[in-house]
């Protein structure tokens, strides 16, 4: 942080500043001056966040954590628990083990974007296939037309500078940092995970076909994703940014892991047989931390810190 210091010297030749109007201008222009070098905004005016909503781990009043809403979130939303700008820029996502979730069904913590393609046009639902939610270019065309869009990329730079140390060993040390979430499934989840013991950590993702469609498919892109795996070679470690790009045409899906100076890391799927290209099916990227360890220390917790989030779609 950049730290400036105005000196005034008051005399008593008549060009020198004299009146007290003069002293408070001069004082409203080195804040302001200050306050611009120090690069401490909200994350908002960092990132374009227009079409993004987040959930954090406290209380909606129901029972289910709270949803901070695509205006909230743009009205220079910050929290000091959980979603922050760090002092190099970066926007922070923290979550602790101990927290509300987002329904019944989920067994984790998160602090977690939800895109948002209606962006504040409250009178679109949340949920089906809407102009709130893309689809797969692959999907009926009546689908592809009432949807905001088709297909998708989402590009994130992050490091993660912390994940939990204490718990299950099948759990410790295990963060998700980006999705694509279906009606009910997940196309797509992106994990870091790094175990106590190593200094280094995997990238690998799960694809979900829908139910019915198929187990659940597992692919490791860089380590394993083993509860006792050794130290990973060419691991990433904590703190260190590395990007990843998730791209979707029709029924392909690409994955592809960034890092300067080092060979991309790229896998292809086929979601062919996977159901997404049923009539129904709707998308919504996610991009933050999904905490999956519920069996450490209530105050244990996951944190990364994104510096670019981007995402695109064919739109209607």
């Amino acid at each position: 942080m950049l730290l400036f210091v105005s000196i005034t010297i008051f005399g008593c030749s008549s060009d020198s500043p004299s009146s007290e109007e003069e002293k408070e201008e001069i004082n409203k222009e080195n804040e302001e001056e200050e306050e611009e070098t120090s690069g401490i905004k909200t994350p908002a005016e960092n990132f374009d966040l227009s079409t993004w909503n987040l959930s954090i781990p406290e209380d909606e009043g129901d029972g289910t954590s709270v949803t901070i809403t695509v205006a909230q979130l743009n009205n220079n939303y910050e929290n000091s628990k959980y979603f922050y700008t760090a002092e190099d820029g970066g926007m922070v996502f923290k979550c602790p083990i101990a927290g509300y979730k987002t329904s019944e069904n989920t067994s984790y913590t998160r602090v977690e974007f939800r895109e948002m393609l209606r962006g504040t046009n409250t009178s679109i639902s949340t949920q089906g296939v809407n102009k709130n939610n893309w689809v797969f270019g692959s999907a009926p065309t009546a689908d592809v037309n009432s949807a905001a869009g088709y297909d998708g990329e989402m590009t994130a730079t992050l490091a993660v500078n912390y994940v939990t140390t204490t718990g299950d060993s099948g759990q410790v040390g295990r963060v998700i940092v980006g999705q694509i979430h279906a009606n009910d499934d997940e196309p797509i989840r992106i994990y870091y995970r790094k175990l106590p013991n190593n200094n280094l950590g995997s990238i690998y993702f799960a694809h979900e076909p829908r139910d019915g469609y198929g187990n659940e498919q597992w692919y490791e892109l860089i380590g394993s994703r083993s509860s006792s795996a050794s130290n990973p070679e060419d691991g990433i470690a904590l703190n260190e940014k590395f990007s990843y790009k998730i791209r979707v045409v029709n029924n392909t899906m690409v994955v592809t892991i960034l890092r300067e100076g080092k060979d991309n890391i790229v896998k292809t799927i086929s979601m062919v047989n996977s159901g997404y290209d049923q009539g129904g099916q709707y998308m919504y990227f996610k991009a933050g931390v999904y905490n999956q360890n519920n069996s450490g220390n209530d105050d244990d917790y996951v944190q990364a810190t994104f510096y670019d989030l981007e995402k695109s779609h064919t739109l209607n």
